[in-house]
């Protein structure tokens, strides 16, 4: 009970607390790369601006990946950086199975000087809108 009166006594504070919450989340958010809509996604990588790293294992890779993706899994990908230097100019989008795990990726591949993205939602996002996905035999 005594929570409630200190917030309704102390609101400004509250409040703050909480804007700044939320802004250290979204910067924190933001470090591992900017969300990218599976749209604009393609519309890079038609372009030949980007690159996408898809970073699940390969046996997922293999039943439907990207068109022109990279296989580089969450696991091993921290030995195969030195693979990326030669697209360095490009915004590299890092996409995995449902959009969570390229934050600590994307924060490794930023603070190594790379334009970093995250697909939203991963592959399962990019196959669920119906964009096709190349499957090995």
């Amino acid at each position: 009970m005594d929570f409630f009166v200190f917030v309704s006594n102390e609101w400004m504070l509250t409040s703050l607390l909480v804007i700044l919450i939320y802004a250290l989340a979204f910067s924190e958010r933001v470090k591992g790369g900017k969300p990218i809509s599976p749209h604009e996604a393609t519309r890079l990588l038609n372009g030949g601006e980007a690159v996408l790293v898809d970073l699940r294992e390969l046996k997922e890779f293999n039943e439907g990946h990207i068109a022109g993706s990279l296989n580089m899994p969450f696991a091993k990908i921290a030995s195969r950086v030195s693979e990326l230097d030669k697209h360095r100019s490009k915004v590299i989008i890092l996409a995995d199975k449902m959009g969570q795990h390229g934050g600590k990726i994307g924060k490794t591949l930023g603070s190594s000087g790379f334009q970093v993205r995250r697909l939203q939602g991963g592959v399962s996002e990019w196959s669920s809108q119906g964009l096709p996905l190349i499957k090995k035999k």
